[in-house]
């Protein structure tokens, strides 16, 4: 019978095979203090109790005890991996973001993807969104590129987060997840989630692994060159694998069968050295034509249109190494919107401005005030004033923790102020709600112009599923927004729900 064990069923006989040695290795305590005898407490006698001077067992139990870190509130689960981003066309008229200075250079990066609602045991073949976050280990710093599979998302503005994010969680009584009224009653009150939902319920819905899936940062962001002209600019990565999704009943049994499918492709993959790669493009567009456009640049609910602003390709992101320790590499990962670099900037995007605070704070709640300092997030150098803390690894040698000093102290970069644009701001200061204007627009070109009539059909078989559970109030609310998509589209998803012949109660 042939062997059929892959990587990931081999990690412990290939660490084996790496350390032999004529002897065991002695087995210490975390200080290091070698252990008389590994397999039974201090006790008085065979059967008598466990002394409290066993520092053995506590040292043991105390750091159990204390072994696991809070979760993400979102993208809990996730996979990742280590490799490099190279650059294959030259974008420095755009900006002089060292990272993309000269066709062949390498930046080391890491990946992580992950599921976007559910907790760390959540199966991987679940409907939902991916994150795609990327870490790039620059000479000018870290700068994390955050985002998802989709190049746009439910909600424009921050305030809602929560809220939207809240109705993809337990319900906070009966603990069952998902809650379909919860769902579809924030989506139909807030028809800007139109487009993304639209583009949830088709067959991308379900990525078949994190290999066979597009990365987006989502946000509009910007670019400042060299000469300090400013662009604002999204960006791509598009999967050379190529796109491959599963239907929901293969999906369902893959969740049942498998439930870290995801996670263990893209294990498999890299330590078969078949390494998966993304080619990575730009879209960049100017401040005039941001002033013009017939879409708001900076609404995260739109694509910007190919048609008008074409990708340009830039470079290659390709992984080739897996984690040697996932909770030390995946789990204490730590991507932030703010980790930016001279020459990248962030845009007036209400959702990017909202995850320049939230995502740094989240880390700093989940891992410490020193999650920077750990080596999975560490820049290449530090210089700053910050010290102490929980867990410092980093004291800098003794620089002085002030500014200014007479002392040799870090000082601000000119180079970096100079590619730190000036931008004219001006208006009233109000909650302007900017969810109310042209929300069917963009949906009702993905349904019509890039859905082929198969994959339409699919789109309402899988709105149907879920819209059918929820209390017939939503379900009429729901549809009249995707009526506004296209009629078609609102007429086939009501006779499908009435087809399933589902009785539910009334608000």
């Amino acid at each position: 019978m042939p062997n059929t064990r892959t990587p990931v069923d081999n990690q412990l006989l290939e660490f084996a095979a790496k350390n032999k040695k004529s002897e065991s290795e002695s087995a210490t305590t975390t200080t290091g203090q070698p252990l008389t005898y590994k397999d039974a407490s201090l006790t008085v006698g065979p059967k008598g109790p466990i002394l409290f001077q066993d520092y053995y067992l506590y040292d043991e139990l105390g750091h159990f005890s204390r072994e696991r870190i809070p979760e993400r509130v979102v993208h809990a689960k996730g996979a990742g991996a280590f490799g490099y981003f190279e650059v294959t066309h030259d974008i420095t008229k755009y900006t002089a973001a060292k990272v993309f200075s000269h066709i062949g250079k390498r930046t080391p990066i890491a990946v992580r993807f992950s599921q976007v609602a559910g907790e760390m045991g959540y199966p991987d073949t679940v409907r939902d969104l991916r994150g795609f976050a990327v870490k790039f280990y620059t000479e000018d710093g870290i700068w994390d590129l955050v985002g998802n599979n989709t190049p746009i998302f439910f909600i424009r503005d921050t305030i809602l987060f929560p809220s939207f994010i809240h109705t993809l969680k337990r319900n906070p009584t009966t603990h069952i997840r998902p809650d379909y009224d919860m769902f579809w009653d924030f989506i139909s009150l807030r028809p800007e989630t139109t487009h993304q939902t639209v583009m949830f319920f088709t067959d991308r819905g379900i990525p078949d692994g994190y290999r066979y899936m597009h990365g987006y940062g989502s946000n509009t962001f910007a670019f400042v060159n060299a000469e300090g002209k400013f662009f604002y600019c999204k960006f791509h990565y598009l999967s050379d694998q190529g796109i491959r999704n599963l239907q929901p009943d293969v999906a369902m049994k893959i969740a049942g069968e498998d439930p870290e499918y995801s996670i263990r492709d893209l294990y498999n993959s890299i330590a078969t050295g078949n390494y998966p790669s993304w080619t990575f493009y730009v879209q960049i567009m100017t401040p005039e034509q941001a002033s013009t456009y017939q879409y708001d640049p900076f609404d995260v609910t739109k694509v910007w249109l190919h048609a008008d602003f074409p990708l340009i390709q830039v470079g290659k992101l390709v992984l080739n190494k897996n984690p040697v320790n996932y909770f030390a590499e995946v789990e204490q990962i730590a991507f932030d919107v703010a980790h930016l670099i001279p020459g990248i900037e962030p845009s007036p995007d209400r959702m990017l401005q909202g995850r320049l605070f939230n995502y740094g704070d989240t880390h700093r709640y989940r891992i410490g005030v020193n999650v920077n300092q750990l080596p999975v997030n560490s820049p290449f150098r530090m210089k700053n004033f910050d010290r102490d803390g929980s867990m410092t690894l980093e004291s800098q040698g003794g620089a002085p923790n002030y500014h200014p000093n007479s002392f040799g102290g870090p000082e601000h970069d000119l180079r970096a102020k100079a590619l730190s644009p000036v931008l004219p701001i001006s208006g009233v200061a109000a909650r302007y709600d900017n969810g109310l204007n042209d929300n069917f627009s963009q949906a009702r070109l993905l349904y019509e112009r890039v859905l082929t009539p198969l994959e339409r059909g699919r789109l309402v078989d899988n709105i149907v599923d879920w819209l059918r559970r929820a209390n017939t109030v939503i379900q009429d609310r729901a549809i009249r927004n995707f009526a506004q998509v296209n009629d078609d589209f609102g007429r086939l998803i009501r006779e499908g729900i009435q087809a399933k012949s589902t009785t539910h109660s009334v608000l």
